[in-house]
C-alpha cells in the first residue's frame, strides 16, 4: 500500500513537471497593437427620387386608307340632237352675232329640214329642265330666222304684221307662235338669263350665237351671253352708280327679280361693282334687223 501511494505521488510530480517544460518551450505571443483606421465614408448623398417617364405604348391605329372619290360632273344627255342648226349657225353667223340671212335663203332646206325634226321631236314629261330649255330655245331662234326669210328683204322684224303672235310652225300636234314660246313656256322654266339666249332679229337685242346651245353646256353657254349682253356698251352702259340699260331689263323686270334685286342679278354677271342706289335709265331699242 504505501509503495502504490509512492507510485501515485511520483507520476504526478513526473506530470507536472513535463507541463512546466513544455510552458517554458512555447514562445510568448506578443501582445497585438491595435491601430485603429478610420476609414472616412463620404457622405451618401440624399437620394432623390427619379421619376421616369415610360412612354406609354402608343395606340396602334390601323392605317386607314382613305379613297378620295373626285366628283365627276356629268352633263345632261342630249335628248335630242340640234346638230343641224349648229351646223347653219356656223356657216351663217358671224362671231358678233351678225346673220348672213341671203346666204341661209340659199340653204334653206336644211332649216326646213331642222324645223321639221323639231316638229317631230316635242319634249314631254321625261326629259329633263336642261333639255327643254335647250328645244326652246333653239327652237324659238330657229323659228325667227325662219319668220324673217320668210319676209325677206326688209329692214326689220316690225316690218312684219304681228310678227310675234303668227302661228307658223306646227310642233307635234299644236301649231306655235314665238309669242306663245317665249311667254307661256320659256319664262315659265325659271331661268331668267333665256332672255340674253333667244333673239328677236334686231340690232338692240342680244346677238344671235353662233353655235346651238346643248344641255350638256347649257350652263356655261347662259352664262356667257349674260356676260356678253352687260358688257357690250351699244346694249348696255354700266358704271357703279349710273346704269343706262337696254329695255329688256324693264320689259321683263319681274323676271329678273326672283331671288333678288335687279341690281344683284347685275352684280353677280357683271365686272363692274354697282350701287344699290345707282341711277337708273333706259336705252332706246334699235329695231333694225340684225344683218
Amino acid at each position: 500500500m504505501k509503495h502504490l501511494i509512492l507510485l501515485v505521488f511520483a507520476l504526478v510530480l513526473s506530470s507536472c513537471f513535463s507541463t512546466k517544460k513544455i510552458a517554458e518551450s512555447t514562445p510568448k505571443e506578443e501582445p497585438k497593437q491595435v491601430i485603429e483606421v478610420k476609414t472616412e465614408t463620404a457622405p451618401q448623398a440624399e437620394e432623390t427620387p427619379v421619376t421616369i417617364a415610360i412612354p406609354e405604348e402608343a395606340e396602334v391605329t390601323p392605317e386607314v386608307k382613305e379613297t378620295v372619290v373626285q366628283e365627276t360632273i356629268i352633263a345632261s344627255p342630249e335628248a335630242f340632237s340640234h346638230n343641224e342648226w349648229n351646223k347653219l349657225l356656223k356657216q351663217h353667223v358671224s362671231e358678233a352675232g351678225n346673220v348672213d340671212y341671203k346666204s341661209i335663203k340659199t340653204n334653206r332646206k336644211s332649216l326646213t329640214n331642222y324645223i321639221i325634226s323639231l316638229g317631230e321631236n316635242i319634249p314631254n314629261d321625261t326629259w329633263k329642265k336642261e333639255n327643254k330649255l335647250v328645244y326652246w330655245i333653239n327652237a324659238y331662234n330657229a323659228l325667227t330666222v325662219d319668220l324673217i326669210l320668210r319676209n325677206y328683204p326688209l329692214q326689220s322684224i316690225k316690218d312684219i304684221k304681228n310678227p310675234w303672235e303668227q302661228r307658223l310652225w306646227k310642233l307635234g300636234n299644236k301649231w306655235y307662235s314665238l309669242e306663245e314660246i317665249e311667254h307661256q313656256i320659256l319664262r315659265k322654266m325659271d331661268e331668267p338669263r333665256i332672255h340674253f339666249a333667244i333673239v328677236c332679229a334686231s340690232y338692240s337685242c342680244p346677238k344671235l350665237q353662233n353655235e346651238a346651245f346643248t344641255a350638256s353646256n347649257l350652263e356655261a353657254q347662259l352664262t356667257n351671253a349674260t356676260k356678253q349682253f352687260l358688257s357690250d356698251k351699244n346694249r348696255n352702259d354700266i358704271s357703279q352708280n349710273n346704269l343706262k340699260l337696254s329695255r329688256i331689263f324693264k320689259w321683263f323686270k319681274k323676271d329678273f327679280e326672283q331671288n333678288g334685286s335687279l341690281i344683284n342679278f347685275l352684280n353677280t354677271y357683271s365686272d363692274v361693282s354697282i350701287s344699290e342706289k345707282a341711277n337708273k335709265s333706259y336705252l332706246d331699242y334699235n329695231w333694225n334687223l340684225n344683218d
